[in-house]
């Protein structure tokens, strides 16, 4: 499977799933900081891919997604933003509100 197409995979069958710096316990960038910190506000679990440790990764999602920095949030297969878009969806109650419509596999 090329990388692309593990990309894909990772995307499709992850409900919640957010491309970082780092991981929730240690993100490296305040950037991947405040998008787990959102996350982890409202309540449901998600997945995460370190960019840093996954190179590959880091240098095709910007090709799959058609956004170039990270971190980006992925949710039900459809990339939602960047910690700025994150904030202010958050900020409005959207982001609680999408992430509530995922039924939680646990």
């Amino acid at each position: 499977m090329d990388i692309e197409q593990e990309i894909k995979e990772q995307i499709s069958s992850n409900p919640i799933l957010l491309y970082m710096k780092g991981s929730p316990d240690s993100p490296q960038c305040g950037f991947s900081s405040k998008a787990t910190q959102l996350l982890i506000s409202c309540g449901k679990p998600f997945s995460f891919v370190d960019i840093l440790s996954n190179p590959e990764v880091r240098a095709n999602l910007p090709k799959v997604s058609n956004w170039p920095t990270f971190p980006q949030l992925f949710i039900d297969g459809d990339l939602v933003g960047g910690s700025d878009i994150m904030v202010e969806m958050h900020e409005n109650g959207e982001l609680q509100k999408l992430i509530d419509t995922i039924e939680s596999e646990t």
